[in-house]
């Protein structure tokens, strides 16, 4: 019962790690930098071996715990305990450096994304492709 679910865990966490890339239009507008401020962006790997080390490790102690069918439920339990603070942990480790840029549309519109650093200035012209968190400023 114990190695089917850690081998469950172990797919799911894979399969977390992969990416889709998507297709389709992209939302594209134009404006001027009015304002950048340095700012420490956590990793984006979601479920990466943090989570996974975490979770074989909470697996590992849950099923100290217990007899009988309480090591299934507590290795299960600790898995998936240790899989999240593994993921918290790496996402604090890997924290980088990025830019809040503050964008004054053509339109009027005022919008403000994060992203890694660049090498924007305020007062640039600036594009931003996409929108949400694929949302990029570059100069044109």
């Amino acid at each position: 019962m114990i190695k089917h679910v850690f081998a469950w865990i172990a797919a799911l966490l894979l399969t977390a790690c992969a990416q889709t890339p998507t297709v389709g239009e992209t939302e594209v507008r134009y404006g001027r930098v009015t304002r950048i401020d340095n700012v420490q962006i956590d990793s984006s790997a979601h479920m990466g071996l943090g989570s996974i080390i975490g979770s074989v490790a909470g697996g590992v102690l849950g099923y100290q715990i217990g007899g009988g069918t309480g090591h299934d439920v507590a290795a299960v339990a600790g898995a998936l305990g240790g899989a999240a603070l593994g993921t918290a942990a790496q996402s604090r480790m890997e924290k980088q450096s990025g830019q809040h840029i503050t964008v004054a549309l053509n339109n009027g519109v005022v919008v403000g994304i994060t992203q890694p650093a660049s090498n924007l200035r305020v007062g640039d012209q600036v594009r931003i492709d996409g929108s949400g968190n694929s949302a990029r400023v570059t100069r044109y």
